[in-house]
């Protein structure tokens, strides 16, 4: 069966794209089309470059320290993480390809921070328009290009199914990295008081009796600047793929919980790939394909 494969944005959790796109072909199906926003665009590209094998055996290697010398830190241009060493490598990897060239046609989807509206790159270097998709506000500096101030597609569209609704597809399969983080999860407000709970209360005695070098952890505190902006796009991505897709369903829908890793947790790629392989069989089976 002939796929257009979309796939969504949602950081380190996008390896499970790479599970995904293994179930599909060891069950014989096709793709003949890919649209990403952000890591579904990084991913997206290197399949459709021929060169996914080559990506996913150096993801394996990535360690938490090696992902840590990857990051290149930034004090100016609008995010924490240049990305200069970490699009090195991809770019080793995937080489001066350009879209149109590329034998699967591909979709990378980025954010105009200033028209407000989403750019598709369906031609050009391909590594360029992966680069623009994939800048996650505050954390990967946006990129300049043609006029443009262009950031990550998942702001906008987070799953982008559009690009891949004129493809001579039977199948329509949408990989999400926004799904809850339990059964339990509710969507609906939630009605609060502002007064201080018990537990705030007493952290604050805690304060004043034995100082702040004795105090229990501040979990706001606990937090780096990269997990709030990780929940924050969650949040938000969470909220939009579930509009979008309201009005353009996909045949079938592959729901990866955003608990399942932070969105810089880019050593865990075997447990991420293996998750999304479960997932999508999953998903195939349920849909009886």
């Amino acid at each position: 069966m002939r796929v257009a494969l979309v796939l969504g944005s949602g950081g380190a959790r996008g390896y499970a794209h790479i599970g995904a796109i293994e179930e599909l072909e060891a069950r014989g199906h096709e793709i003949v089309a890919v649209a990403g926003s952000s890591m579904g665009a990084l991913v997206g590209g290197v399949y459709a470059a021929g060169v996914l094998d080559q990506y996913t055996a150096w993801a394996r290697t990535l360690t938490s320290s090696g992902v840590v010398r990857l990051l290149d830190p930034k004090w100016a241009g609008g995010g924490a993480i240049g990305a200069v060493r970490i699009f090195a490598e991809v770019e080793q990897i995937v080489g001066e390809r350009l879209i149109e060239d590329l034998p699967i046609p591909f979709t990378a989807v980025a954010t105009d921070l200033r028209a407000r509206r989403e750019v598709w790159f369906q031609r050009g270097p391909l590594v360029s328009a992966v680069r623009a998709s994939i800048a996650i506000p505050g954390v990967i500096t946006p990129v300049v290009m043609n006029g443009r101030l262009l950031a990550d597609g998942g702001l906008m569209n987070p799953v982008p199914i559009e690009p891949t609704a004129a493809s001579a597809a039977d199948l329509t399969v949408a990989i999400s990295l926004s799904g809850d983080r339990s059964a339990q999860e509710q969507s609906s407000p939630a009605r609060e008081s502002a007064e201080p709970t018990w537990h705030d209360t007493l952290v604050e005695r805690v304060r004043r009796t034995v100082g702040r070098e004795k105090e229990p952890p501040d979990p706001v505190e606990e937090l780096r600047i990269s997990d709030v902006v990780g929940l924050s796009m969650d949040a938000m991505q969470g909220l939009v793929t579930r509009y979008r897709m309201a009005g353009l369903p996909p045949d079938v829908l592959v729901t990866v919980p955003v608990g399942a890793a932070r969105s810089l947790e880019f050593h865990r790629a075997a447990e991420m790939i293996e998750l999304g392989r479960t997932l999508t069989a999953e998903a195939l089976d349920a849909a009886g394909h």
